[in-house]
């Protein structure tokens, strides 16, 4: 009897946790008709969708408090570099070596931070979320006043998505912010830098990885990407102007010059007019640091955190000094995953 009260609590606060959002509401009467206008979308439907839509509590409490915020270098890196996925990342690339190879050919982008990306966003696939991405942007767009205008861009994004892909909107799955797909794009960097990489006239970033990969390399080339330039090196500090160097910003503010004059200890093949950005961290024995470079501010642009750049270029390194078995054929590395939502 105990059990059965338990869980009818339970069900009781998933359902109180979750409200359908009011399409009564000034804002989202305003979003429908501004995204009708805008796009020549049918109103009704736009209504249907949103009528259809939850706000979850859930996700407003998991925005509010994003690893890369609240755990310090060293713990956030133990989610990462773990034997586990650094063995799945050896296991992927030998994979999907061949496509990968001739991405990084093409565009530049090491085949390494490709598998290195879908790694920490994703595990390779496995985990893509368990959030509607409907619930998750329409909860961000109307329930969470920081962001709102952000989210509303996105959520008209989704839409448009969905029209244009042909998926349904009501069933697709993401993450708490709406990000889709085994590289986690969000609604608009999928309709503008997702890519066709195996020219079947569809993109789909949940199942097909000829689309996934091409997607990632075409985001970072996207961002400005440069071929054969550094990414991070360790540093230390001797006696620098610390109120110059505040360790949290991810401005290219500095060259690789200015930081050595200001006291910064790094080995560096880049020239000293290279733009640089100095990296303060804590460590697990106290205070360690990095000096970026231009490709590190790069991968910020897929996540605006040093953590995670980090963590990429550190699962990324332990991928590629994992000697790769011989390559596989491409039958195996062309083919799709096991269908997933949408």
């Amino acid at each position: 009897m105990l059990k059965k009260c338990l869980l009818g609590c339970c069900l009781l606060l998933g359902v109180t946790a979750a409200n359908a959002i009011d399409i009564r509401r000034p804002e989202v009467k305003a979003f429908i008709d501004e995204v009708a206008t805008r796009n020549h979308l049918d109103k009704d439907w736009l209504a249907r969708m949103l009528a259809s839509a939850e706000s979850r509590s859930s996700v407003i409490e998991a925005m509010e408090k994003p690893a890369e915020r609240v755990r310090p270098w060293w713990e956030y890196r133990q989610i990462f570099m773990t034997d586990k996925r650094i063995r799945e990342g050896h296991e992927f690339y030998a994979e999907h070596q061949k496509q990968l190879e001739a991405t990084a050919h093409r565009t530049g982008v090491p085949a390494e931070i490709i598998a290195a990306i879908v790694g920490v966003e994703t595990s390779y696939g496995r985990l893509m979320g368990k959030y509607r991405v409907l619930d998750s942007l329409a909860t961000l767009a109307f329930d969470y006043p920081p962001r709102a205008t952000y989210f509303r861009g996105e959520l008209e994004q989704f839409l448009l998505l969905s029209k244009e892909a042909g998926f349904d909107p009501l069933t697709a799955l993401g993450s708490y912010a709406g990000a889709m797909g085994a590289p986690q794009f969000m609604p608009k960097s999928y309709r503008s830098m997702a890519r066709d990489g195996d020219e079947d006239g569809h993109i789909d970033l949940w199942t097909n990885w000829a689309d996934i990969i091409e997607s990632v390399a075409n985001y970072f080339v996207t961002n400005g990407w440069r071929h054969n330039e550094p990414i991070v090196s360790l540093a230390e500090l001797r006696n620098p102007d610390v109120e110059d160097l505040p360790g949290t910003r991810l401005e290219l503010n500095e060259t690789v010059g200015s930081l050595k004059a200001k006291g910064v200890e790094f080995t560096s093949l880049a020239p000293s007019t290279a733009s640089a950005l100095f990296i303060a961290l804590r460590g697990i024995d106290g205070p360690t640091y990095r000096v970026g470079y231009h490709n590190f501010w790069v991968i910020t642009r897929y996540n605006r955190s040093p953590l995670y750049a980090l963590a990429v270029t550190e699962l990324a390194s332990a991928i590629a000094a994992t000697p790769i078995a011989e390559p596989v054929t491409e039958s195996n590395n062309t083919g799709r995953r096991n269908p997933r939502t949408p």
